[in-house]
């Protein structure tokens, strides 16, 4: 048994292989086989010597004869109970530590073994752990893997937000609103502002128009007259 425990880059091109087997066993799995079949590009090495590792090839990639009765079964409670009988004593300082249990450790417990057992570096034992917790998925232990309880995704706030106030630039200027500014501009008590000037006070009103952007000269011609009439003039009247 090698001494460190084995990794790939990623559990699916191991999956594959795996379900692979179990249509159809070859004498001897190679690098060049898996190239053939487009299972594990790049990380066939890696995918290969998982297998070995858990006895199911032999040191030259051939058919392990005590593999042989387990790819043969059909039913998948019976696959998955021998691939156990292979995992199990090929990670059994794990068991030794952790038993039955180990088969469910969350993923940071199993980087923490992996990389005290093997002296390995963060990401090598990210991925020791990814491996076995697809081992364990194949051999129907788990169903998917254990993740970390500080890893587990946030549920999104589900309380309805305010919608945000548009800015004033992106409020487009309407005709009516022009109109209905004009309107309110005229309607400024011309007594008091007379009243106002008697008693040696000044009054200033400030009017703010808003231009419609799609208007023609026509428009605009209407909204300068009325105020004009209504705020220029109306104080004569």
């Amino acid at each position: 048994m090698a001494d460190k425990h084995p990794y790939t880059s990623g559990a699916t091109g191991l999956t594959q292989t795996i379900n692979q087997l179990r249509r159809a066993f070859p004498a001897q799995l190679t690098a060049d086989t898996l190239k053939k079949l487009g299972i594990a590009p790049n990380n066939e090495s890696y995918v290969l010597n998982t297998l070995r590792f858990i006895s199911v090839l032999d040191a030259d990639n051939k058919k392990n004869s005590v593999a042989v009765g387990v790819f043969n079964q059909h039913e998948d409670p019976d696959f998955q109970a021998g691939l156990s009988g292979l995992v199990k004593p090929a990670y059994d300082a794990l068991f030794d530590l952790h038993g039955d249990d180990a088969w469910k450790l969350p993923t940071n417990r199993l980087i923490a073994f992996f990389r005290n057992h093997d002296h390995t570096s963060d990401i090598v034992g990210k991925r020791q752990a990814s491996t076995f917790q697809a081992l364990a998925v194949l051999c129907g232990q788990t169903e998917e893997s254990v993740r970390s309880p500080s890893s587990k995704v946030k549920k999104a706030d589900s309380t309805p937000r305010p919608p945000r106030a548009k800015p004033a630039t992106q409020i487009k200027a309407s005709e009516s609103a022009v109109s209905l500014d004009a309107e309110r501009a005229a309607m400024v008590p011309k007594a008091d502002a007379v009243a106002a000037q008697g008693n040696g006070m000044a009054l200033t009103v400030r009017v703010e128009i808003n231009l419609p952007a799609g208007g023609d000269q026509e428009t605009y011609d209407r909204i300068f007259k009325s105020i004009r009439e209504n705020l220029l003039n109306g104080s004569n009247s």
